[in-house]
């Protein structure tokens, strides 16, 4: 008998055994393979078995997976949660506008409570579209207290998290070598749960002022992620003195590297390093072109992001969706430009998965842990299936139908760690009632430090002039009396 929502509400915080019976499975191990009609086993917080009719012991809370798609909790390798109070506010910005907001002229004004409330928020968010790890890349953190704001509010989502350190109010050579920044490492509370990242970015500046940071960062045992071939803000200059210093490593994230040069390319593939691609962000603000089309051909590894909520949607769906509709929509436009047609795709919807779930454990070093259902990893899961809806039905093409058909509110169940958090499509044990009162008391007390004047400003940029074309094609004397016959 299925689970109902009371057994999964009553039962959840005592780590009772679960299984997803029926669905089709993938698994994204090596092979990719898809099983069907299988059942998924999970035993003290790990997947202990996969396969068709799985004996289960005695209090399992089974649910029906029939008709839906099981596969492994997507990874978000790049998202400034902090700004997710800001939902949509700059959804006509372009990157040098965004740049303006928060690093010059409004980001100071994020007090501690309105870092915790825009975590808290992007947190449950992320679990609730299916992404059970994200890297919190937490710019916003002007001081010890901003940090330990964003951790507290990570602790309280059972999701998968990665602190990204980072502080644009300051050079990195500045805070990652102060006394408070290392005390707040020695204590930061790591686990299987919660990790810990230096997030800076490399400017290109031939005296290398970021070396100190990176300094800091081996001393501490920190990997780094950076924004890389951001068009107007990083370049190869970046990548040379980060490779010729011997800071590039094999977990070393690129986020975007959207305009870097062949060396550059070559020197992050060399050492071994992913890059994050945010399709939406960089089609929209203005970074350069989505880069997987290229990064392909030099064999480096991806995995996917949603960069920040003050502009994007926060789920993996649209990233998939679009960064396969970028790669291909470039390589036609390459091939058109020489007139050449393409009759193949080499990217394939199950490349798009594979960079969602074991593109962002392998970057994150916790492919042993997550990122595929396998037994003896941890159970991170996600249950698509969604039968009130008309495009759940027939799944033909599994790998297809995730990448181009379904989308967050296609999500019935999601577990971390083994623990069920969403089921039937509702958050489990999650209040939004407080979250919400602490959101709006970020926005009334940025509306009121800006002013409305300013609040509205920035909220609606001014329109470019738009450039005139004359048209020699002119209709303005036609009339539907002089074409009777």
């Amino acid at each position: 008998m299925y689970a109902s929502r009371d057994d999964i509400e009553k039962r959840s915080a005592d780590n009772p055994p679960v299984v997803l019976r029926g669905g089709t499975v993938l698994t994204m191990d090596d092979s990719r393979t898809v099983l069907t009609d299988a059942d998924v086993l999970v035993l003290d917080h790990k997947i202990a078995a996969v396969g068709p009719a799985l004996d289960v012991p005695e209090g399992t809370l089974e649910i029906d997976a029939s008709g839906g798609i099981v596969m492994p909790g997507m990874i978000d390798t790049h998202r400034h949660m902090w700004q997710t109070a800001m939902r949509g506010y700059g959804a006509d910005w372009t990157l040098t506008q965004y740049f303006v907001w928060y690093y010059l002229e409004w980001g100071r004004n994020f007090r501690p409570q309105d870092i915790h409330a825009g975590n808290l928020l992007s947190a449950i968010e992320a679990v609730d579209a299916g992404v059970t790890t994200s890297v919190d890349w937490s710019h916003g953190l002007q001081t010890v207290e901003h940090a330990e704001a964003a951790v507290d509010a990570l602790r309280s989502v059972p999701g998968r998290f990665r602190l990204a350190y980072g502080n644009i109010q300051q050079g990195p050579w500045e805070w990652s070598t102060s006394a408070d920044f290392r005390a707040f490492v020695e204590g930061f509370p790591r686990s299987d749960m919660l990790g810990l990242q230096m997030a800076f970015d490399v400017t290109g500046d031939p005296a290398f002022p970021e070396k100190g940071a990176f300094e800091a960062a081996r001393d501490l045992g920190l990997d780094v992620t950076t924004h890389a071939g951001v068009w107007g803000a990083t370049n190869d200059d970046g990548i040379r003195l980060m490779h010729e210093n011997g800071f590039m490593t094999p977990t070393t994230t690129y986020v975007h590297a959207t305009t870097l040069s062949a060396d550059s390319y070559h020197r992050i593939a060399a050492s071994g390093g992913s890059v994050s691609v945010a399709t939406e962000s960089e089609q929209s603000c203005g970074q350069g072109y989505p880069p997987t089309w290229t990064l392909r051909n030099y064999g480096i590894p991806v995995s996917l992001s949603m960069d920040t909520s003050v502009w994007q949607s926060g789920d993996l769906f649209s990233a998939m969706r679009s960064t396969l509709g970028a790669d291909r929509s470039r390589m036609h436009h390459e091939a058109h430009a020489k007139g050449e047609t393409i009759t193949h795709s080499t990217l394939r919807a199950s490349d798009l998965v594979e960079y969602a779930t074991r593109g962002g454990s392998k970057a994150l070093g916790l492919d042993g842990l997550v990122g595929s259902l396998e037994v003896g990893k941890q159970a991170d899961i996600v249950l698509i299936k969604n039968d009130d809806s008309p495009v759940m039905f027939p799944i033909v093409n599994p790998y297809g139908h995730v990448v181009m058909q379904a989308q967050r509110a296609d999500v019935h169940s999601v577990l971390v760690d083994g623990k069920v958090l969403k089921y039937d499509g509702k958050l489990v044990g999650i209040d939004l009632a407080p979250v919400k009162a602490a959101i709006a008391d970020t926005v009334e007390h940025l509306q009121s430090t800006l002013g409305e004047e300013a609040w509205q400003k920035g909220m609606n940029p001014d329109i470019p002039p738009k450039e005139e074309f004359d048209n020699p094609y002119q209709y303005s004397d036609y009339s539907q009396s002089d074409s009777s016959g």
